[in-house]
């Protein structure tokens, strides 16, 4: 049975959907306003692979997946301006760059995207119904706040307690805030910023209560997980409880699950250090399957530690993989053997991607083994295992003769193909000379020669 760890408990339970025909599942998306980061990356596949594996588990058509856009806050206002463009013209840009990043890491879309600036009415009825009921207050300044002390709860999900939060705030000066800790729901128009009308003048949500409105909209007051990275715990996360159970009166979400942060050579990943990179940036050096591996590596909820190093390992896994599947025609219905059963224990224990891929390593080596002893059904057999359990992880989505040759350019393909068949034929005139010449060359290239049984295959360094 499907355990996860649930951040609001701190402990790993039975999962259990409140209505099994119907899962579902909300994620805080991007910000967009630039490129995707690897911190996205991680976010993106992560929470792919919990989709793709709860439509194991329940059925394709059991399971709604959310994940929201930002598209109207601070940053992209501050972008927008300092790029003299209208706001929407800099979030459709970085919307189609966010999923250009996401094909590119076969991160499948979610079944609703809905972006803030769409679900405007809902954001200012939800705003409303927490002034009705005392849990927000229009001030003097024309924003309207969230009174952290009316929700008993605050601090449940952060483990932080309301007292020592309040001693802890920084003293703010002509504050329209009744306390500290209060946040904002609606903030009053500025110039030069885009504004919608409301019952308190003109002005624009605050961040919070963005996900709030649309999640509640999308799925229901109360749904089966929340996601998102660890940043957001505290306090988007701890925010949107209060403002939704406050506004509904009903529990928000049964089960929270938090990513771990990216770290780069062991240091926090951070422009200042100049460590900070994008996905298109780790793309330009790395097949998208490779920096999918390396993120399916580790449990969802530890540390990623990113480096050339573990790249680099990443991608050796991955060819070793295919070198495995070549000259092979999978049986993708194939029977399920003890391998499935083992991969399936270590995904329903919290989603242990970790532990799942060495299941995989496992069933690769037994691949190799039935290739080795001529069993080639067999090997098809676990082959077509392979593939069905690896697509649960967004994984091997390439045939073995696209991955190893490095290219879908035929032909470059053709070309290569051509002399390493005239390297054979100078081989087998014993013209030495002029083998070694094709060899250097395609080793010029990045092109390894493997020889064995009187056939020569070859694939990318």
């Amino acid at each position: 049975m499907l355990e996860i760890y649930n951040t609001l408990t701190g402990k790993k339970a039975p999962f259990e959907p409140i209505d099994p025909e119907n899962v579902r599942l909300y994620v805080c998306g991007m910000t967009v306003y630039d490129l995707c980061h690897l911190g996205h990356a991680r976010v993106l596949v992560v929470f792919d692979v919990v989709n793709r594996y709860l439509r194991h588990v329940f059925g394709d058509e059991h399971v709604t997946y959310i994940r929201n856009i930002t598209d109207i806050d601070d940053k992209i206002i501050a972008r927008a301006n300092e790029n003299k463009e209208p706001f929407d013209n800099l979030t459709e840009r970085f919307i189609a760059e966010m999923n250009q990043d996401a094909d590119d890491l076969a991160v499948q879309r979610p079944d609703q995207e809905p972006r803030a600036t769409a679900y405007m009415q809902q954001i200012i009825d939800m705003v409303a119904n927490l002034v009705e009921k005392g849990h927000a207050y229009a001030a003097d300044n024309g924003d309207v706040y969230y009174s952290v002390n009316s929700f008993a709860d605050y601090g449940a999900l952060s483990k932080k307690h309301l007292d020592d939060l309040q001693s802890g705030a920084r003293v703010e000066v002509n504050t329209a805030k009744r306390d500290p800790l209060d946040f904002v729901l609606w903030k009053a128009v500025k110039p030069d910023e885009p504004s919608w009308d409301s019952p308190w003048g003109k002005g624009r949500p605050g961040w919070h209560i963005e996900c709030s409105a649309m999640s509640t909209h999308c799925l229901g007051d109360h749904f089966d997980i929340h996601g998102g990275g660890m940043d957001l715990q505290f306090p988007h996360h701890e925010n949107e409880i209060a403002q939704s159970e406050a506004a509904t009166g009903s529990k928000f979400v049964n089960v929270w699950m938090h990513n771990g942060f990216v770290r780069i050579d062991d240091e926090k990943m951070s422009k200042s250090l100049g460590n900070f990179f994008t996905v298109r940036e780790i793309l330009a050096q790395y097949k998208p399957e490779v920096v999918r591996y390396f993120v399916t590596g580790s449990h969802y909820r530890s540390p990623l530690n990113y480096s050339d190093k573990q790249l680099d390992m990443a991608r050796s896994a991955l060819d070793a993989y295919y070198t495995s599947l070549r000259d092979l025609d999978p049986v993708m219905d194939a029977a399920e053997t003890d391998y499935s059963t083992r991969f399936y224990a270590a995904m329903d224990d919290d989603f242990n991607t970790a532990g799942a891929l060495a299941v995989l390593s496992d069933l690769r080596h037994a691949i190799n083994k039935a290739k080795g002893s001529a069993d080639i059904d067999s090997a098809n057999q676990l082959a077509g295992e392979l593939k069905q359990l690896a697509d649960l992880l967004g994984l091997l989505q390439a045939s073995p003769e696209e991955w190893l040759s490095g290219s879908t350019d035929d032909t470059d393909i053709d070309d290569i193909d051509a002399m390493v068949t005239a390297r054979d034929a100078a081989r087998d005139a014993k013209d030495w000379a002029e083998a070694d010449r094709l060899r250097d060359e395609l080793t010029s290239m990045g092109i390894i020669l493997e020889d064995s049984a009187g056939k020569t295959r070859w694939r990318r360094e």
